[in-house]
């Protein structure tokens, strides 16, 4: 391990996971520390606090420093903006501007896989994840799943596979990063108040295989044309997946079955699509994407036929929660953007009361609207973003829309709405934010008002 971080002039901005990671690594590799945060001292964890004392890092809470040319390097976490004035005025002054992926993969070990895409990267990675510890690799799922890259990468082995999730906030301050296979899954309207246009959008996306050379790969959606047409300038070796049709080379359907033909032009077979225990073709998608990137890291097709075939899902993405008085709760907390909500909607036949609404990143409902294809009977609407789905709704024709002032007052209402057969589905196609501090809470809060009917 590298360490180009000793005796630099390091500020960290932003608290939370990755950025506490992030400071816990630069006090490991000896640099000189900072942290800024929005909040005040007196809202920071009393822990984290004696933390940061004890190991003389400088604090600006609340405030930001006065001469921002006085870093080597700002590591800003996921949830801050590089458009925001200090960091702009660093960047101006010489600062180098990265986040914790990015000095993850410079000063750790082992070799990545990277997932992006707007939808399907949380189950993607958990289950890519799942095939290369069934394969006896050494395995670290890390990422915007939950678990920050750099408290993983420093101390991993150099044979180490870390399968991350990486969102458009991680990738567009990396640099240097060059995984061994990346994936883009898809590519709809999403995050446009942080990138602006879905051109600002996909060139974050694309930063995954920026850097890759010929001896590594880049798997693509074949149906998905915005994301596919993103891969035209890299170097890696493009394997496509498709859902709709046969292809001369990748991962795709055959008469119901997944199956991969490889460089020579020989087709193997993984499972048949009705095998999988996880609902809706989005999720057939996810395996072929899944299957796709685990071949072509030389993994036995058994052990990926064999995994795809248990894999039961991920919490908070189409989770079957309870059935009370005849009706299904099915909770999709990580339906945080209106495609995502689609792909949710489609897995079910029907009958579906839907929970939506939350903060406002710039969506727009309207698509979400005219999936609902009589299979949406009723809305609940909650959070900031309550009104404009309401109004677009009714643009559209749907008026069956009930304002609701919180979690337990929706599943209240869908409850008294619901009969037997009905799904109640939380699918909020918008960010937690304006309500809660992550998806998890929010998927939480949900199960936890089901199990209190």
């Amino acid at each position: 391990m590298s360490n180009r971080m000793k005796d630099r002039k390091v500020l960290v901005v932003g608290l939370g996971k990755s950025g506490i990671a992030a400071v816990k690594a630069m006090v490991e590799l000896e640099a000189y520390v900072s942290v800024q945060d929005s909040k005040a001292e007196k809202d920071v964890d009393e822990k984290l606090l004696g933390y940061l004392k004890d190991n003389n890092v400088k604090c600006y809470f609340g405030v930001t420093p006065e001469d921002m040319g006085a870093f080597d390097m700002l590591i800003v976490s996921p949830g801050v903006s590089p458009e925001l004035p200090f960091v702009q005025e660093a960047a101006l002054k010489g600062t180098e501007i990265v986040g914790e992926l990015e000095i993850a993969y410079r000063e750790g070990n082992g070799k990545y896989v990277a997932i992006t895409g707007t939808n399907g990267k949380t189950t993607t990675t958990t289950l890519t994840g799942e095939i290369f510890k069934a394969a006896k690799r050494k395995t670290y799922v890390v990422g915007n799943i939950g678990v920050a890259v750099i408290s993983q990468a420093l101390s991993a082995e150099d044979d180490a596979w870390l399968i991350t999730e990486t969102s458009s906030f991680q990738l567009e301050t990396t640099k240097e990063f060059k995984p061994e296979i990346s994936a883009i899954l898809n590519l709809t309207p999403d995050h446009l108040n942080r990138h602006h246009t879905m051109e600002g959008y996909g060139a974050a996306k694309a930063k995954v295989m920026e850097n890759q050379d010929e001896n590594q790969y880049a798997v693509m959606n074949y149906d998905d044309k915005a994301s596919y047409v993103l891969a035209k300038d890299t170097k890696a070796t493009v394997v496509p997946f498709s859902r709709l049709e046969k292809l001369d080379f990748g991962a795709y359907v055959d008469e119901g079955r997944i199956v991969i033909r490889d460089k020579e032009g020989t087709v193997h077979d993984i499972i048949g699509t009705d095998e999988l225990q996880i609902p809706g073709s989005h999720n057939v998608e996810n395996a072929l994407a899944a299957a796709a990137i685990t071949f072509f890291a030389g993994i036995d097709t058994e052990v990926i036929s064999d995994t795809l075939r248990n894999f039961m899902g991920v919490e908070h993405r189409i989770e079957y929660v309870d059935t009370v008085n005849g009706v299904r709760y099915v909770n999709d907390s990580k339906g945080t953007n209106p495609d995502s909500t689609i792909k949710a909607v489609q897995a079910f036949n029907g009958n579906i009361i839907l929970i939506a609404g939350g903060y406002d990143k710039g969506s727009d409902f309207r698509e979400l609207i005219s999936a609902f294809d009589g299979k949406v009977k009723k809305m609940m609407l909650l959070g900031v973003t309550a009104e404009k789905i309401r109004s677009q709704a009714e643009e559209l024709g749907f008026t069956d829309s009930v304002m609701c002032s919180d979690m337990e007052d929706c599943v209240k209402k869908a409850a008294e709405i619901a009969v037997p057969g009905d799904i109640v589905l939380l699918s909020p196609a918008c960010a937690s934010w304006d309500m809660y501090s992550c998806f998890e809470e929010r998927g939480e809060h949900f199960k936890n008002c089901v199990r209190a009917l």
